[in-house]
């Protein structure tokens, strides 16, 4: 399915799945020439950042835009959302964040104690990585245009060696750093209602010092923040661009009780629904266990488990489920919820 001019645009074209890259791909990379630095990585890559090389390291550059509703809700709110998704984005790519910059677009009609609320939940998550704010720009528009507000932030850090989404190899392990799909899915009950026998929380965190870990003790080779799209998104995009097949062991994925318990209940796939706390490595075979137990001192990445392999092939993802059948794992068409990062 192309993109043609007559269409209009949907919410499930920001929804990370192949609604939302074929948009990328077919309607906004095609308009830009000048895409990247000389030497670097840029737009037609498009990865979780760019890179500028400059006197033998790279500095890392990335951009993002925050909308998520409410506001506030279980594990965090959009402050701390906008400065980890941000680390995140440096952080998959192998580079140790430096200084962030924001731009806070504000609906008139806004408490000013909301306002004071989320700038002190992004000092406190700059405080948790020890990075600064250096940059900044506030902006009001008309009451009506935005719910609320939107954040806009970008990052520059320093990397030693560029990691991409697409440095998989025949033999690497994949490595998932924490249990999946509990950001949306607290979204999802907050804004349906929904009350479960143990709350629901979202997993949004900060990942540099676990990623930092994970780089000193092993081989990595490629990685990637499964947000919008989940696992599934983001594991075919791995498999596709690195032109292999991800096999997966259902078993293996770590997965909360509750958030299991609530997908099958509501008929979701958790391994689509959007995280903001993981991460999914692919590591050389033979570091593969160090580098496990060195991401799990880590507080985020005590529950990071070795899911499956990368084997020769055209970009499938094949998932070996509990019973013992297989299944390919495809890439989502869009999200289940819009506006959760």
């Amino acid at each position: 399915m192309n993109v043609k001019t007559k269409d209009i645009i949907k919410l499930e074209h920001g929804g990370g799945g192949r609604l939302m890259r074929q948009l990328i791909e077919e309607v906004i990379l095609p308009k830009y020439r000048l895409n990247r630095v000389e030497g670097g990585i840029g737009l037609p890559e498009m990865d979780d950042g760019a890179s500028i090389p400059l006197n033998g390291k790279e500095i890392i550059f990335t951009t993002d835009a925050y909308t998520v509703k409410p506001p506030f809700f279980p594990g965090g709110d959009i402050g701390r959302l906008a400065v980890c998704g941000t680390v995140n984005d440096l952080a998959m790519m192998g580079a140790k964040p430096i200084a962030l910059a924001t731009s806070l677009i504000l609906e008139e009609g806004l408490h000013v104690e909301v306002l004071e609320r989320i700038v002190n939940s992004i000092n406190e998550a700059l405080e948790e990585v020890g990075i600064p704010l250096i940059a900044g720009d506030t902006k009001v528009v008309e009451r009506g245009s935005l719910e609320g507000l939107l954040i806009g932030a970008s990052g520059l850090g320093i990397a030693s060696r560029v990691i991409t989404d697409y440095g998989l190899k025949p033999g690497d392990r994949i490595i998932i750093t924490a249990p999946i799909g509990s950001h949306e899915l607290t979204l999802l009950s907050i804004r349906k209602g929904l009350s479960f026998k143990t709350p629901l929380r979202s997993d949004v965190a900060p990942l540099w010092k676990m990623v930092e870990k994970a780089l000193n003790s092993g081989c990595i080779t490629a990685m990637k923040d499964p947000t919008r799209g989940g696992i599934a998104g983001a594991l075919n995009e791995m498999a596709r661009k690195s032109k292999v097949d991800i096999f997966l062991r259902e078993e293996s994925i770590p997965i909360r009780d509750e958030v299991r318990e609530a997908t099958e209940v509501l008929g979701l796939d958790p391994l689509e629904l959007a995280n903001e706390g993981v991460a999914i490595l692919g590591v050389d075979a033979k570091d593969a266990q160090k580098v496990l137990e060195a991401i799990k001192v880590d507080p985020y990445g005590k529950h990071a488990a070795i899911v499956g392999e990368v084997l020769e092939g055209k970009g499938r993802v094949v998932l070996e489920t509990i019973i013992g059948g297989k299944r390919i794992v495809r890439e989502p068409i869009g999200s289940p919820l819009p506006r959760i990062c």
